[in-house]
């Protein structure tokens, strides 16, 4: 059986640091995927918006607080499709064109790069493609407009014969009204050829829009507004209405796997929803002098090299913020989007606990990470966390989160922290690339952790009796810290600075556990066979959820007693 043809559609991808189309997680998976498919050859091409001034660049300014700048971008080594498509819009015809990025500059799968700057553009419209996530709520609609509308168009324009779409988040949702257009209202049709892979638990992160501004914006392709409530409600949910226009779903963990399904059950004539577990790309992330290190017989041998990265990310360091790191101190790094439940501040609840180890040269402390430029709560959780590392010795906050900087990060950090408040985490992927440098992963019991950070073997979990009892918050936070800092103060601390050879092991374990299991190369030929041409399900579209019972683990396996 020869492999479907795939044509994958995400608001962003994460591919080098030279193309700035992305924010965080979602662009890091969504580029590992590329990479991935280039590597092993398989038929995908991606869809995605060549965003003008990318995100946003994160400074620190003068009065020591962040700001967000725009700069816009120019790229030299994208090829000109010579395509241009028409979409409706709020009543407009604009104009959109589509550049390729070319499989041999990063090694991806072909991409196809959508932009409505164009002259011909009335200012508005030629806005639409400038800002990824704009805050703007018509804007937003607007451009997941252009990426699902406009990139099926521009699909067939370039004679791309797709068996299947695959919708990364509901962003793309508009490209499966763009394919009910094209089959007349047949939605069975529609379900053959496109698939969903949902995110976030976290009900922010799954888009709701009134139906009649859906509607003025062009999302439905021409589909009537009965329809449209019919499929997403007259508040439309593009979750909901991405799951029934799906023949298949999936989620990214299998914890997820389990809380989606929940999140989801009410949802009528939904699509199963599966779990293939994300993962990232061992050849772009692991840096080149891990893999020998890791099979030396001499355990000294990794820990040398994690040496070298630590001096390297230092002097990344001390040139960002003037401060000089230590290569023989444990170094603790936080790097993700800032997002309340992440809980950033988690590390230094009780400041005195914290300032003792920290004054006395046993640890040091990163944080990096962007929020989203409309979040305030982020951004002060930012400025709160900089303004205390101006009074904390041995802790910084690093501007600018991107592809470079990750890497940077990954390389010479010793313990990589991750703090969701659980079960908000679907996923999360950079402690996977950490695992992969050698990196040993500190995290709560949520999204990948569950599957692969196995406690005082590859890395440590926050786990305690009664951890899914129904408990305020705020105790929650505190009872996740004390584990978090018994951790660190009795398990952490003793192994790294008094059993060598034993932290050696931890982290050839974390590299090897990572290798087997969360590289892209894998999670990639899992969706083909689980996903694209599910021989391992073999469920029709009209299938009920039952079926996918069987491939889940189950709550005991994950010791996830209740989920309310």
């Amino acid at each position: 059986m020869t492999l479907p043809k795939v044509a994958y559609f995400s608001m962003e991808m994460a591919i080098d640091q030279t193309l700035s189309i992305y924010s965080g997680g979602l662009g890091f998976l969504a580029g590992s995927h590329m990479q991935s498919a280039g590597y092993l050859g398989v038929p995908m091409v991606g869809v995605t918006i060549l965003w003008s001034f990318g995100y946003y660049d994160q400074r620190i300014n003068s009065e020591g607080t962040v700001e967000i700048a725009y700069v816009r971008k120019y790229y030299d080594f994208l090829t000109d499709t010579g395509i241009t498509v028409d979409v409706e819009i709020y009543g407009r015809t604009v104009k959109v064109k589509a550049f390729r990025l070319e499989p041999e500059i990063f090694g991806t799968c072909p991409i196809y790069l959508l932009s409505t700057d164009l002259p011909e553009n009335a200012p508005e419209d030629r806005a639409i493609t400038h800002k990824l996530y704009d805050g703007d709520e018509r804007t937003r609609i607007a451009q997941e407009t252009v990426l699902g509308i406009a990139g099926v168009r521009v699909l067939r324009q370039a004679q791309y014969e797709f068996d299947m779409i695959h919708m990364n988040e509901g962003h793309a949702l508009p490209a499966a009204f763009e394919l009910l257009r094209e089959f007349n209202g047949d939605l069975a049709k529609v379900r053959e050829k496109t698939v969903f892979t949902t995110h976030t638990p976290v009900s922010a992160g799954n888009e709701v829009h009134w139906v009649d501004t859906l509607k003025e914006g062009g999302f439905f392709a021409g589909a009537s507004r009965e329809k449209a409530i019919q499929l997403g409600g007259e508040n439309f949910s593009l979750t909901v209405a991405a799951l029934k226009m799906s023949r298949l779903a999936n989620a990214v963990s299998q914890l997820h796997g389990l809380v989606s399904n929940k999140m989801w059950d009410y949802v009528e004539d939904r699509c199963p929803i599966i779990a293939i577990t994300n993962a990232v790309n061992l050849h772009y992330w692991q840096d080149r002098r891990i893999p020998k290190a890791e099979k030396s017989s001499n355990y000294q041998d990794i820990l040398d090299v994690k040496t070298e990265m630590k001096k390297e990310l230092f002097k990344y360091v001390a040139g960002t913020t003037g401060k000089r790191f230590d290569p023989n101190v444990l170094t603790i790094t936080w790097a993700r989007r800032f997002a309340d439940y992440k809980r950033a501040w988690m590390i230094l609840m009780d400041r005195e606990r914290i300032s003792k180890l920290l004054k006395e040269g046993k640890i040091q402390i990163i944080f990096a990470g962007k929020f989203h430029p409309a979040d305030t709560l982020g951004r002060d959780m930012f400025n709160n966390i900089l303004k205390q590392s101006y009074d904390l010795p041995n802790v910084v906050v690093l501007p600018n989160y991107e592809l470079e900087l990750s890497a940077l990060l990954k390389k010479g950090s010793d313990v990589w922290l991750n703090t969701p408040l659980r079960p908000f985490e679907a996923s999360g992927t950079s402690g996977m690339s950490a695992n992969m440098n050698g990196a040993l992963h500190l995290s709560t019991f949520d999204g990948w952790t569950v599957e692969g950070t196995f406690h005082d073997i590859n890395g440590f979990t926050i786990t305690y009796p009664g951890l899914d009892d129904d408990i305020p918050w705020e105790e929650r936070h505190w009872k996740d810290y004390e584990c978090l800092m018994d951790i660190i103060e009795n398990k952490i601390l003793p192994t790294y600075y008094e059993e060598k050879p034993r932290w050696s092991q931890l982290m050839r374990q974390a590299v090897r556990t990572s290798e087997a299991y969360f590289h892209s190369d894998r999670m990639v030929t899992e969706y083909y066979n689980r996903l694209y041409k599910p021989i391992a399900l073999g469920i029709p579209s009209n299938e009920t959820d039952e079926a996918v019972t069987l491939e889940q683990p189950s709550s005991s396996d994950l010791t996830y007693s209740k989920m309310k």
